[in-house]
Parts: structure tokens; sequence; C-alpha cells
């Protein structure tokens, strides 16, 4: 019987093997119908399979770990998890520090994405990477603006403001056809101009402050399924 998708090198063959591939069929196809019950059950027991090197399927471990959890269990679990992965596969530390700051911010943790990026930009090959630029850039934009939405008149971090500039700046030196970057660049001059009346005169009503900017999944744009790397079909 062929093979649904192509299975993991294992070093053994006969029954073994082949009980080895239907099982990582079996957990293929329950990701593809959205099933991660079984899917997780599929994963745990591969998992514990001498034969299968699962921490270099992690893109399918973090998908389907601790996805029967509450959201904020789910995806503290998930954060320890890419944490781990980074220090084990260096050569896939760029996409997991990706990885990695998405989860934080779907959790709320924006300070704590932003440190991550900070430990990790002023050194290459991650500066060069227009993405983690753009992160941090966003990041630190929201963390710029007064999160007490219900005082207008508090002004915004003028240093973490120059560090996002900083940021959106170099990505964009990085990616000149970038469409997206500009818009941030402008939001951020004005940013400074409202700023600069502000500190004109306390006696003059002060200029409303832009909506606070909260970076998440959509803004992000990172393509779902390159967490868990689709299986290719043999014959």
């Amino acid at each position: 019987m062929s093979a649904i998708f192509a299975a993991p090198k294992t070093r053994q063959n006969a029954a073994r093997k082949v009980h080895i591939r239907r099982l990582y069929d079996i957990m293929n196809i329950s990701i593809q119908r959205s099933d991660s019950a079984r899917a997780a059950k599929a994963w745990s027991v591969l998992a514990r399979c001498p034969e299968v090197e699962w921490r270099a399927m992690w893109t399918t471990g973090v998908h389907l770990l601790a996805e029967d959890l509450h959201e904020n269990e789910k995806h503290l679990r998930k954060t320890d998890f890419l944490r781990v992965m980074m220090l084990q596969h260096p050569n896939d530390r760029e996409i997991i520090l990706k990885e990695l700051c998405l989860r934080l911010i779907l959790s709320g943790k924006h300070r704590e994405a932003l440190d991550e990026l900070e430990l990790y930009l002023p050194s290459f090959p991650y500066q060069a990477n227009t993405i983690l630029n753009v992160y941090a850039g966003m990041l630190s934009l929201y963390l710029a603006q007064p999160q007490d939405t219900t005082n207008p008149t508090t002004g915004t971090n003028a240093k973490l403001l120059r560090e996002s500039q900083a940021y959106f700046e170099r990505a964009l030196g990085l990616q000149p056809d970038n469409t997206m970057i500009p818009g941030y660049l402008h939001l951020i001059n004005k940013m400074k101009d409202d700023n600069s009346q502000l500190d004109l005169s306390d006696n003059e009503a002060p200029a409303p402050s832009p909506a606070i900017f909260v970076p998440d999944a959509e803004t992000i744009s990172i393509p779902k399924r390159k967490r868990a790397r689709k299986a290719v079909a043999t014959t």
C-alpha cells in the first residue's frame, strides 16, 4: 500500500516502519480535516518513537501543541516550546523568532515580544530581515502610544517613537517596494507633530491622539500554514 504523505526518515524497516508511515498519514489527514484532537494523539505517539526526529518537525508540533487548552495557556505552552526549539535549531532561528513574536503578541505580551527582537536585531542575519524589523517597528509604535485611552492629553514616548522610525526606515531600505512601511512612517511623523504642538502650550486644547495601534495576526500577515508544513504526496 502506498503512503499518502512523505513520512519522516526512519532507521528501521518492515512492520514498524509501515506503522509509523500510516500514523504519519493519519496525523496529516487529521490536520487537513481540522481534527486537532486526533492529530495531536498521532503526534504524541510519533514523538515517542526513537526512529522519528520530532525536533525537525517543530512546525507541526507548535501547530498541534496545547490546542485543547484555554487561549492564554495555549499561547504560553507554545512560546515555551518555541524557545526550546530556538536553542536546538540555530539554523531555523529566524523563522522560529517570527513565530515566537507572533505568539507573544497574540497573548498580549507586546513588551516581551519587543525584548526578544531587541536581543537579536543588533546582529546578523537578523538585522537584515525585513519582517523582523517591521515587527519591531510596529511593537515600538504601539508601546510608544499612551495606553490610557481615557486621557488623550498623555503624550507619546518619544524614545520608542524614534526607535520605531529607525526600525521602519531600516526595513524600507531592505525592501524599498514595500507599500505598507511608508504609511507607518507617515503616522510616526504625524504623532511627532502632535507631540510638538502639545509641548508648545499647555493652555491650548491638545490635538487628539491617533488611535492606539495594536499589532495582531492579520496585520502581521504571516501565512498561517507556514507553521505546519504541508505534507508532500508520494507514490
